[in-house]
C-alpha cells in the first residue's frame, strides 16, 4: 500500500467554526464605517441645521 498522499481533509487542520474569515470581516467593517458616515454626516446636518 502507498500511504504517501493524504486526503486534503486530513491534510488541512480543522476550521474553527466561530472565527470569521477575512472576507466577511472586511465587508462589516466597509459596511460599518459608511453606515458611520451616514449617521455622522447627518448628526452635523442637523447641528449646523442645514
Amino acid at each position: 500500500m502507498n500511504d504517501e498522499f493524504l486526503p486534503k481533509s486530513e491534510l488541512e487542520p480543522e476550521k474553527d467554526p466561530k472565527k470569521v474569515s477575512n472576507g466577511r470581516l472586511a465587508i462589516w467593517i466597509i459596511v460599518g464605517g459608511v453606515g458611520l458616515y451616514l449617521v455622522g454626516s447627518g448628526v452635523w446636518g442637523i447641528i449646523t441645521g442645514g
